[in-house]
């Protein structure tokens, strides 16, 4: 497939982009509810709105009232996202969850995806149990109890976990720690009796939580997927959030580079525009096109997941990787180009590079990806 929008996800686009300009700005969003310390880290109006511009239901088939369209068109809107640090529930949710929802039973969906739609529901994935991103590496138990289970063990920086209408847990059910056979996924209630969370604030202002589950009980309904096959469906799940975060962090770099570009062309030294200068015309050239070139990657990484490719696998880490080095590039050109001003708050530059911070640890920095890369090409 040609790597640029066709008609349709260009016109989704033009609606997504102005829209979140206006209603998800720095100023109207991330300042507003940091500057209040907000519990959650993002506002449940504009989550509505998301809903009633559609975006909640990208994902989501046609039969069960999505718009039943795919990673792409996600991955549009999460790109816009970016660009204006939008803080919302959409990655976690929206792109996450319903990607994991699509495996559970009808009793399930039924339960949680009309919320979704409706811009109600938040979710969120506990899956993380140490600093770095090792999905294996679980060591969460859920043991056979009645006709369900119950689940012991802790999980770290659980985005949105502190706000989420349900957690979807990776556990183990057999095997041993950092063994892909033997782990199960089951969707939680947050209320569930023995699951508690403590928030923590992320360095993006963005909100998680460690999470406790001390013999919560499910029952055989919880359980997404199959009993013990977790794994096929959780690759899917993260390969999924990968992307989207990949998508997310080509707004980010995006959103920083505009605005550098445009300080390069106000800011006077020496009696001349600083965007004058060979040496800095010749960095932005080549940001320009780091940024095009990481683009393209994550573009060729929804179309493969969305056509079921064999090959998605490996696009997914050189979408996460590449992104990860040209928004990092982004932010840091971005701080340094805008000399001693870049480093304080009242800038918005600074805020590009902790949310690049942010998504780049999120499911693998670059460096695991590219090891992936390596892996997977039998380096």
């Amino acid at each position: 497939m040609p790597l640029y929008l066709n008609d349709d996800q260009a016109m989704l686009q033009d609606t997504a982009r102005p829209f979140m300009a206006a209603e998800g700005s720095i100023e109207k969003q991330l300042r507003h509810w940091r500057d209040r310390d907000c519990k959650d880290g993002f506002g449940h109006d504009l989550w509505k709105q998301f809903a009633e511009m559609g975006f909640t239901g990208i994902l989501i088939d046609e039969d069960d009232g999505g718009i039943g369209m795919g990673h792409a068109e996600a991955g549009i809107v999460l790109e816009e996202i970016g660009r204006n640090l939008t803080p919302s529930p959409f990655l976690t949710t929206a792109v996450v969850g319903v990607t994991a929802l699509k495996h559970a039973g009808d009793e399930t969906k039924a339960k949680y995806l009309p919320g979704i739609i409706s811009g109600d529901t938040v979710l969120a994935l506990a899956l993380d149990e140490s600093a770095k991103f090792r999905p294996s590496r679980i060591a969460t138990r859920a043991e056979r109890s009645g006709n369900g289970f119950k689940l012991n063990g802790k999980k770290q920086f659980v985005v949105q976990g502190g706000s989420a209408d349900m957690l979807i847990v990776a556990a183990r059910t057999g095997g041993s720690e950092d063994e892909t056979a033997g782990i199960t996924l089951f969707a939680v209630d947050r209320d569930a009796a023995g699951l508690s969370a403590e928030s923590a604030r992320l360095v993006d202002s963005a909100m998680a939580a460690h999470v406790e589950l001390d013999n919560v009980e499910v029952t055989a309904d919880a359980v997404i997927g199959e009993v013990d096959q977790g794994w096929d469906v959780l690759t899917k799940v993260i390969h999924a959030g990968q992307t989207g975060a990949a998508a997310e962090m080509i707004g980010v770099g995006s959103g920083a580079m505009d605005m550098t570009v445009n300080y390069l062309k106000e800011r006077k030294q020496f009696g001349q525009l600083i965007g004058s200068f060979q040496a800095l015309q010749h960095r932005a050239a080549h940001l320009y096109s780091e940024m095009e070139i990481a683009r393209a990657a994550v573009m060729k990484a929804q179309q493969l997941l969305d056509e079921g490719d064999d090959g998605a696998p490996l696009m997914v880490s050189v979408a996460k990787a590449k992104a990860g080095q040209a928004a990092g590039l982004a932010v840091r050109e971005g701080v340094q180009m805008h000399g001693g001003i870049g480093m304080t708050d009242e800038y918005d530059i600074g805020l590009y590079m902790k949310r690049d911070r942010s998504l780049a640890e999120f499911m693998g920095d670059a460096n695991y990806h590219a090891n992936l890369v390596a892996e997977m090409n039998g380096y």
